[in-house]
């Protein structure tokens, strides 16, 4: 490995080696054991996180504190290390997330990384998931996983983002907040919330309007999730969740680099000729039931359903689908979804020492109408047309899983597991004529993922640990969708991509509030996903064998004294291939045949992130610094083009105000202060040269929340 993990590992080195660590072997029979935090990303119910060989981080959303508007869920996952949330400032293609690289292909929605959202899966059983819907004005907190154990959730490679919605409590107050940004960008919310100790309620309400940083980028989104919880004592308790997001987004595609220079704000021609847009609308509800036997044991069980309608117009001009096999230039999909998820956990001893057992079982069902029509009527551009595509896909997965804690010595334990998938691909074509054959078909991919990790506690606050595990991930049906040689119907023959991942680390948490932990990490892929071609805003996908992805990461939490907070954040990434392939290029490509050279930087990875934010508080005033610094990505698989890396810094103050009736706070925020020109994100292997997608210069939101005593 290079520099950075290599002073890591020195780091962690000295630390295995410091008089302290080998006074606490010699010394006596057990640790002290620190106040635990638990969280459920790792599904351990007696056992914290900081007693657990993973990187995991749960971030308090606070809406009560927070000085942004509260609707875009890249804006809390900033300071996680390892992970990148980008705004595209494109509301029609969501938050570009990834973790430890996978994900960072994804040109729409979330691939490679894992989503739920109140324990309900927020991602299909393909692995394609979407944040529109987390509503963090009622959250909670968002924890997030990273490295081998994710493989314990199944089909997906790079993490877990999990967002849990506060319960009602009596005495909650209620909230109203309102901001007003840059651009014309408004968001409302409200949070009612309260209960009594056997019932509870939280229910969200929020929109957002704005006429978008680019041109050609206005968009509206209006959410809504309630959570019921009834507790009905003797650990039994069943949660209720329902929630509603309906978005209607401008798509501004992405620029060239030299439209970039001219002018970062506009749009290509194309995107107002067609008219490009996307209209969203989903519904879903979700109920969990925990039910305690006893001391030991505890059952638990969760049922879900929903419904996704997407149409989306794209500029694919009416040349290209004077092809009989084209499918048009506007997608409609309707999907359908549910899923049911068992398990059962016991907490007793083995050998006389503690041990958390959980097995279980899960099955999830999607089914798709997807239809492509023309987005063309005679001279009328960005209409729909006649059909052009008409077909039922549906995927399902049954996985079972089973993981085990045991604290097998005084001072060590173990997490190991394992997780049986399968996933059926099944496409039925109702759209066959004599110059379009039938394309459907069946395809089923089954994997076994096994992780296991050995955390040491030399001494109460520290942990040391190392864990390896093997996970995978299936194309989405959406990267099935389009075949790289142009042809209608699925790509049968691509195959899942197979990691093994390790990572060694280190979790240090003083009396005083200082948290520190490091962790190396290295993940090894057979079978890599990667785009073949991509144009107009269609994507087609291949195996091109080998990757890896290796790296370090670093966080710190630091209070400085009675006023002052310091978090720092750091992330350092070797993202390459390892095998020579093949890519396509050129508008009209069909049959990959440009060499990519083994050792090519994975496009849209940065190999460095570094996040810092002091923040300070007196009385009733409050406010913040902020910085973030993003290194250069490649654009292609060819590097044919860069984003270049970039720092900005943001400021935010607050002042409460308390009155019998509740309480007023207002906040301001300044975004990009030095006005620094830069690449929010990039449209990787876009095949016609549009790969960027500018960030926004400097920009002032002011806003109110105010709090009801009840």
């Amino acid at each position: 490995m290079r520099a950075a993990p290599t002073a890591l590992a020195i780091a962690l080195s000295l630390v295995l080696l410091s008089p302290g660590f080998a006074h606490a072997q010699a010394a006596s029979d057990a640790p002290t054991t620190l106040e635990r935090v638990r969280v459920d990303a790792t599904r351990l119910r007696g056992v914290s996180d900081f007693d657990t060989p993973a990187s995991v981080d749960a971030i308090r959303l606070g809406d009560a504190d927070s000085n942004r508007a509260g609707t875009v869920a890249s804006e809390p996952l900033s300071g996680v290390p390892g992970m990148l949330a980008r705004d595209r400032q494109n509301h029609a293609q969501d938050t570009q997330l990834s973790i430890r690289g996978f994900g960072a292909r994804s040109t729409f929605g979330v691939r490679g990384v894992r989503l739920f959202a109140d324990g309900i899966p927020a991602s299909m059983p393909d692995g394609q998931g979407q944040l529109s819907h987390f509503s963090l004005v009622g959250g909670d907190r968002i924890e997030i996983m990273r490295g081998p154990f994710s493989a314990l959730y199944g089909n997906s490679s790079g993490g877990v983002v999990q967002l849990w919605s506060a319960d009602g409590q009596p005495g909650d107050p209620w909230r109203f907040k309102a901001s007003q940004g840059r651009d014309n960008t408004t968001s409302l919310s409200t949070q009612l919330r309260g209960g009594t100790e056997a019932v509870g309620y939280n229910l969200a309400l929020s929109r957002f309007d704005t006429d978008g940083w680019r041109d050609h980028s206005a968009a509206r989104r209006d959410s809504a999730n309630a959570k019921l919880r009834f507790d009905f004592g003797d650990r039994r308790r069943l949660d209720l969740v329902a929630n509603h997001v309906d978005i209607d987004a401008q798509d501004p595609l992405g620029l060239t680099a030299a439209q970039v220079r001219e002018n970062p704000r506009q749009v290509a021609a194309v995107a107002r000729q067609f008219d490009t847009r996307k209209t969203v609308r989903q519904s879903q509800a979700g109920a969990v039931y925990e039910h305690g036997i006893g001391d030991a044991q505890t059952l638990r069980a969760m049922a879900y359903g929903g419904e996704r309608a997407v149409v989306q117009y794209l500029p694919i001009p009416p040349a290209a689908q004077a092809n009989p096999l084209n499918s048009g230039g506007v997608i409609d999909l309707d999907n359908s979804y549910g899923g049911l998820d068992l398990r059962w956990s016991w907490e007793g001893t083995l050998a006389g020492r503690p041990l958390e057992a959980t097995v279980g079982a899960n099955a999830d069902r999607q089914r798709q109408d997807r239809q492509g029509f023309e987005n063309f009527v005679g001279d009328a551009l960005g209409v729909r047309g006649r059909l052009r595509r008409d077909e039922r896909n549906t995927v399902e997965n049954r996985d079972q899983f089973a993981q085990l804690y045991w604290t097998f010595a005084p001072r060590w334990s173990l997490l190991a597991g394992v997780r049986h998938s399968e996933v059926e691909f099944v496409s039925r074509d109702a759209f066959v004529t004599a110059s379009n054959p039938d394309d459907s078909g069946r395809i089923a991919f089954r994997q076994t993922s096994p992780v296991a990790g050995v955390t040491f506690a030399p001494r109460e606050d520290l942990r040391v640990y190392a864990s390896a595990g093997r996970g995978f991930e299936t194309p989405t049906f959406n990267e099935l969708g389009y075949r790289a040689d142009g042809g209608a119907g699925l790509a049968f023959d691509l195959a899942p991509a197979v990691s093994d991942n390790l990572e060694i680390g280190t979790k240090w948490q003083a009396r005083s509030g200082t948290a520190l932990n490091a962790a190396l990490f290295r993940a090894d892929t057979d079978d890599e996903l990667a785009v073949a071609r991509n144009v107009g805003g269609r994507s087609s996908f291949q195996n091109i064998g080998r990757a890896r992805r290796q790296g370090a990461e670093l966080s710190l939490r630091q209070p400085l004294g009675a006023s002052f907070d310091l978090s720092v954040a750091a992330t350092w990434l070797d993202a390459t291939f390892r095998d020579d392939y093949l890519v396509c290029t050129g508008a009209g490509c069909t049959v990959p045949a440009t060499p990519v050279a083994a050792g090519a930087r994975i496009p849209g990875v940065p190999a460095r992130q570094l996040f810092a934010r002091l923040d300070w508080s007196g009385g009733p005033w409050s406010a913040a610094i902020e910085g973030v610094g993003v290194g250069d990505v490649v654009v292609d698989d060819l590097a044919t083009g860069r984003a270049a890396g970039y720092a900005l810094v943001h400021l935010e103050g607050a002042r409460r105000w308390r009155f019998d009736a509740g309480e007023l706070r207002t906040f301001v925020r300044v975004d990009n202060v030095l006005d620094h020109a830069y690449i929010g994100s990039v449209i990787v292997n876009e095949g016609n040269g549009r790969f960027y997608e500018p960030g926004p210069g400097r920009g002032l939101m002011v806003g109110a929340q105010w709090s009801w005593n009840r």
